[in-house]
């Protein structure tokens, strides 16, 4: 059955020709491929040339059914025989076969880049990411088409909660739940593209494309040879410059105004040949940039240009370069493999067929190389040195880059290969200061340096002013160099200018300027933002995206559309912004000074961890959780929940102002608890307050009848975080490009390292540092005397293996950088004497050193030898110091010359060279070390050796307890005791009973009668008692021991008779 098509498609289509503008189809339904066929045979018949070439783009498979295959092979065979008839023929079964079709994955995407195409189809939108999207669309030309192809669909809104292929590395084992707010707002913005219709599949336009219901056809100026008049101006170009060489043959390979005004400007300076010029180039992704340098290349090799160089963050980007240079030497009249050759690649790091090298022999020797962006010590002997896509590789490495020869800087300020406006902010901004300095200070002289910026507005492929190219800009916020907001706070300076005349000062003008008043950092308030509102599509919220994105894009050197997904997509992406006081009786957005995008961590089970480690196999997310338990081996640290800053972006105008700091000394403290007074009212509230739906419900309506409009029932876009409960967590964390500034700014803030790579990165150099910072948590018992709580022991772990590796892996860090990341201990002058006999001093010089190696050091120190004797010892010694095992204070230059010596095994001549010292300098320095070295092992030495040797018992003279007097009195009374219990044992009953009369009184006067009865004149009278004697206890003691004796006497005689 026919049916007529809407005649608004047609004119959108045919005015599109005309202007060579792109326009875009959203087919919705399961038929909608039927439908490519009528678009596609709309499009041939509105184009005068051939019928247009088609890119169709698919996931994995394309859909096609054997029986359509089937039907696909007896088409060719009746076309080939003649005998087609079209009548018959399932259209699209002959769109497919007589149309030149190119069919590429999502996956290999990368190799339609650089080709042209008159139709793009899009098929498996679950597969769609923003870099794809911008990657598959860039290559159709003006007046093509971009098809997009939907399955069948309830309701628009049902987008919104579709699964996209990409969201499974956004989820975590702990957030698992991603929202598709990126299909909302892609969905939304359908309705702002002029040049977009959503319809179904059959061609039935769509409320949401209620903006096209009128379109008039369009009429374009053109002359008489059907030339527009940018076309004109450059016919006229290239007929004025017809006869001039080399310009001539190579302006004829340009395609716009704009590239060739750019040829020529960079062969002025090629012709110059003064070799002191700088010429940028600055245009947005298909410009002709690549094809512009090429063709200049040709042009410097023609006029006697003999080594160039050519650098690029890889030589992949190169390809359309060395392709133009080819063409250029094709115009120029040179022969392949007669005047020059073409070198690939034999890297396999690179993919096949990769030009790195041109020889060229035509007049003498000349040669165009390529070179890795940090191999800058290659470039002695340069005349020319071309950086292409300059944007995509790190200042400090472009300025290094940069030097006394001719300079061609190419950059893209916008598009989806990785971009960064760092480079045209911060490096152009010098180089024309540094230009306008020296053409005043040479004037009339002709030296100094030359600066030129070239900008390129005009595209190749299609017209300027195409829709397509600005619905794309904005809703993946490629074109947001203009979004970056001048801060609004001016103040007004006024100037006065004075007459001098004679001592007298006489006021002539005064003059009136503004001059921007930043908040002072401590006023600033770190608010987080709600996504859902973010990327509702609203107004104000769409004008707060681009300017958070414009700092994206002025700070960092590398950036992508996926990003964006990422920030609205990720269930554990969080966003903050640092404000200045907001002013709430204007209404206008407040000035962002710096953005942080944090993601949360950890939270993995125990199970999960050593699955991991058995398995050797990281998943996706969580990336300092399984960095951290693959470096120590650790199943307990990814249980733990935590945070890691993705991103911190500082507004171009106050860098360097304290800003960055202060939202990341308020992260830290809002993620503490400091910000934040929780009470259990508000607890309560907040679990039973509903959850913000992520979608409306569709009303129960056809498709023809839905009208989307952006959400109404949105939170507050910006929460202060006192008003925000703050998650749980352990610790924060940050992954970045090792650099020695970006090291000092986290260690400002108490980070400390855990993991830097051993391989450096490609492109940049710099090696990835993982740092961390333990935050207060009363849920993890930790020793309060370390400042680094639960992460000490990993940390010295950790800067135990640097030191081990500096003589390797990171032999050539920058002394700087290693010493920062070390962070030694050189300053003992506050320590206790009795504190350096601890236990983590050194205990024993002779586990480490000989007495040999004392010797040879004691000759060092006294000039008697020269360092060399011992440089196999000072590695030895140098360790135990950063080990903090030898308490001695040096200086920080000391402790660099002793880094570079013993740590990484480096000579003098590289020491002077990066302390920029003298060598007697260095040499003195480093006596110095040794010299306080042998003094604390000396004095160590020597008291380890009077250890071994033996002592006298020293006999400690202590007073008595009791004085002369006490002892003497003490004393005296002792004997009259011992005098008074003699005497009184004289007159004890015992002692008298052995001179007791045994027969009485009756033996008495039986003596008496004996003797006449009278008593004899002496008083004494004699009278015998029969009683046995009482001795005392000691003598019959002394009694037996003289009779053993007298026997042992007796013994002792008889056997020396027998002897005898």
């Amino acid at each position: 059955m026919r049916k007529k098509v809407d005649e608004r498609i047609r004119n959108l289509i045919e005015n599109g020709v005309k202007t060579r503008h792109r326009s875009m189809f959203v087919i919705i339904g399961d038929k909608s491929r039927d439908q490519i066929v009528n678009l596609h045979y709309m499009l041939s018949k509105a184009q005068i040339k051939s019928r247009p070439t088609v890119l169709w783009c698919y996931k994995d498979k394309l859909e096609l059914s054997s029986h359509r295959k089937k039907r696909a092979k007896q088409v060719k065979k009746l076309m080939h025989k003649g005998l087609l008839d079209p009548e018959k023929v399932d259209p699209f079964s002959l769109f497919l076969e007589s149309t030149g079709l190119t069919y590429c994955l999502y996956k290999d995407s990368e190799r339609i880049l650089g080709n042209t195409f008159g139709m793009c189809i899009l098929q498996d939108f679950e597969a769609l990411t923003p870099n794809l999207l911008a990657r598959t669309i860039e290559t159709v030309e003006g007046g093509g088409l971009i098809v997009l192809l939907l399955r069948s669909l309830s309701s628009l809104t049902s987008l919104y909660t579709m699964v996209m292929d990409v969201h499974d590395r956004f989820r975590t084992e702990s957030h698992s739940e991603a929202t598709g707010r990126f299909n909302e707002r892609f969905l939304l913005s359908f309705a702002s593209c002029k040049a977009c219709v959503v319809m179904d599949d059959e061609l039935n336009v769509l409320p949401i494309s209620s903006h096209i219901r009128s379109i008039s056809p369009v009429t374009v100026k053109e002359d008489s040879e059907g030339l527009s008049e940018a076309e004109q101006d450059l016919k006229n170009l290239k007929e004025q410059l017809n006869e001039d060489f080399p310009v001539g043959p190579l302006i004829k390979k340009c395609c716009t105004l704009d590239q060739g005004k750019a040829v020529i400007t960079f062969l002025d300076a090629v012709l110059d040949k003064t070799l002191r010029s700088t010429v940028a180039l600055l245009a947005a992704r298909g410009r002709g940039k690549s094809a512009a340098l090429g063709l200049s290349i040709a042009g410097a090799v023609a006029v006697g240009y003999s080594n160039i160089f050519v650098t690029a963050p890889s030589p992949e980007n190169l390809k359309t370069l060395f392709e133009f240079i080819c063409k250029g030497f094709e115009a120029l009249e040179y022969k392949e493999h007669i005047d020059f050759d073409v070198v690939q690649s034999a890297n396999p790091e690179f993919k096949k067929a990769t030009t790195v090298r041109i020889n060229i022999y035509k007049h003498h020797r000349q040669t165009i190389q390529y070179i890795l962006p940090h191999e800058h010590q290659k470039l002695s002997q340069v005349e020319l040195l071309v950086i292409d896509e300059a944007a995509a590789i790190p200042l400090p490495l472009v300025k290094s880059l940069l030097g006394p020869y001719l300079v061609f800087l190419s950059s893209t300020v916008n598009g989806y290969e990785g971009t960064g406006r760092s480079l045209s902010l911060k490096l152009l901004h010098q180089l024309e200061e540094q230009s306008h300095v020296s053409s005043k200070s040479t004037e009339g002289s002709g030296s100094g340096s030359l600066f030129k910026k070239i900008e390129l507005n005009e595209s190749i492929r299609y017209a300027s002013g195409d829709p397509i190219e600005n619905w794309l800009n904005t809703l993946l916020c490629l074109d947001v160099s203009s979004a970056i907001p001048n801060l609004s706070r001016l103040y007004p300076v006024f100037f006065i200018s004075y007459w001098k005349l004679g001592p007298s000062f006489f006021p002539l003008f005064m003059v009136l300027r503004f001059a921007i008043r930043l908040p002072p950092p401590s006023e600033c308030d770190l608010y987080y933002v709600n996504r859902d509102t973010l990327f509702s599509y609203h107004k104000d919220s769409e004008l707060f995206l681009q300017r958070m994105m414009a700092l994206y894009v002025a700070s960092h050197y590398k950036n992508s559309p996926n990003d964006l997904q990422l920030m609205a997509d990720a269930p554990a992406h969080h966003l903050f912004v640092l404000l200045g006081p907001v002013d709430e009786s204007k209404n206008q957005l407040p000035d962002i000074l710096c953005v942080i995008q944090v993601c949360l961590e950890g939270q993995i089970s125990r199970h999960s961890a050593i699955k991991s480690l058995s398995d050797g196999h990281q998943p996706f997310g969580d990336q300092i959780p399984w960095k951290f338990c693959e470096q120590f081996r650790d199943t307990v640290f990814p249980s733990l929940s935590g945070a890691r800053i993705v991103r911190i972006a500082t507004h171009p105008s106050a860098m360097r102002l304290g800003y960055g700091s202060q939202a990341v000394d308020l992260l830290i403290r809002y993620y503490e608890g400091q910000l934040t007074p929780i009470s259990e009212i508000d607890v309560e509230d907040e679990v039973q307050a509903p959850q913000v739906r992520v979608t409306e419900a569709a009303e129960k309506v056809s498709l023809l009848e839905e009208n989307i409009k952006p959400r109404t029932n949105l939170p507050h876009l910006l929460v202060h975080l006192r008003e925000r409960r703050p998650e749980k967590l352990h610790y924060i964390g940050v992954s970045f490009g090792l650099t020695l500034d970006l090291f000092r700014f986290w260690r400002k803030h108490a980070f400390a390292p855990f993991y830097i790579g051993q391989i450096p990165n490609a492109v940049t150099g710099e090696h990835t540092c993982m740092i961390l910072k333990p935050l207060n948590n009363d849920e993890i018992e930790v020793d309060g005397s370390n400042q680094w709580g639960f992460f000490g022991p990993f940390y010295e772990d950790f800067k135990q293996r640097f030191t081990r590796l500096l003589a390797s892996t990171f032999r050539g860090m920058e002394y700087k950088l290693a010493l920062s990341v070390i962070d030694p201990k050189i300053n003992f002058m506050d320590q206790e004497p009795w504190k350096t006999n601890s236990d983590k001093y050194l205990g024993s010089v002779r586990e480490y050193l000989s007495p040999h190696d004392m010797k040879r050091l004691e000759a060092y120190v006294e000039n008697l030898a020269d360092f060399h004797l011992i440089l196999d010892i000072v590695p030895t010694i140098t360790h135990l110091f950063f080990q903090e095992k030898i308490p001695v204070t040096l200086s920080y230059a000391q402790a660099s010359v002793l880094l570079c010596i013993g740590l990484q095994n480096q000579n003098i001549s590289y020491i002077e060279e990066q302390m920029k010292l003298e060598r007697q300098q260095i040499l003195s320095l480093f006596i110095k070390v040794m010299k306080k070295f042998y003094k604390y092992l000396y004095g160590l030495a020597s008291k380890e050796i009077e250890s071994t040797l033996p002592r006298l018992k020293e006999i400690v003279m202590e007073p008595h307890s009791v004085s002369v007097d006490e002892d003497l009195n003490n004393a005296a009374k002792q004997v009259e005791d011992d005098m008074k219990s003699k005497t009184e044992a004289l007159f004890a009953p015992e002692m008298i009973q052995q001179y007791a009369i045994q027969d009485g009184e009756s033996g008495l006067e039986n003596l008496l009668q004996n003797n006449g009865g009278k008593i004899p004149t002496g008083g004494l009278v004699s009278v015998k008692s029969s009683k046995s004697v009482v001795k005392p206890e000691k003598e019959k003691r002394s009694h037996k021991t003289d009779k053993k004796r007298e026997k042992d006497k007796h013994s002792n005689k008889s056997s020396k008779r027998k002897r005898t």
